[in-house]
């Protein structure tokens, strides 16, 4: 991926209005500001293609990444759109396998990047910011994990026509 943002530096207002930085002091959000990378795409661009390993942690600070799958004629399936302030490739960040879902942007987008090595420095250097941002990252997966618990329930009720809502 190419940098689109060379002159946009990351900085502690950034961490701070994103989901990372609900729980972090100032000092922290500025000491993971200097961690992170921002980077830029362009229309269609892929930040990540499905199958791909990738050890980073995204948020997005504008615009939109489409969360995608190849279908069998090879074209793409959208399963869900990423908008300004939400988080993407926690997982792959988190156990380190490969995506099973690419993110394409829709429109230019910009976003900041958080490798895990260097999220791991924090191990030494500020265990509680470290606490902290994992406590960020599992509040998103549970709420991803209960919309789809959410959908897969409505889905079910509509396919075996229960509890009056087909």
């Amino acid at each position: 991926m190419t940098d689109n943002n060379d002159n946009l530096v990351a900085n502690a207002e950034m961490i701070r209005t994103s989901p990372l930085g609900t729980e972090l002091s100032d000092s922290q959000c500025q000491a993971l500001a200097d961690k992170v990378t921002v980077m830029g795409l362009k229309e269609n661009q892929f930040l990540i293609e499905e199958g791909q390993q990738d050890e980073s942690l995204y948020v997005i600070i504008s615009g939109h990444l489409e969360v995608l799958i190849k279908s069998t004629t090879d074209d793409y399936v959208t399963l869900h759109l990423l908008r300004e302030g939400e988080m993407a490739g926690e997982l792959g960040f988190l156990d380190g396998r490969p995506h099973s879902a690419g993110l394409r942007a829709v429109g230019n987008c910009t976003a900041i990047c958080l490798t895990r090595e260097d999220f791991e420095s924090f191990i030494n250097e500020d265990p509680e910011l470290m606490y902290k941002v994992m406590r960020a990252i599992i509040r998103t997966v549970h709420g991803i994990l209960c919309d789809m618990n959410r959908s897969h329930v409505e889905m079910n009720n509509y396919i075996y026509k229960q509890h009056g809502r087909y």
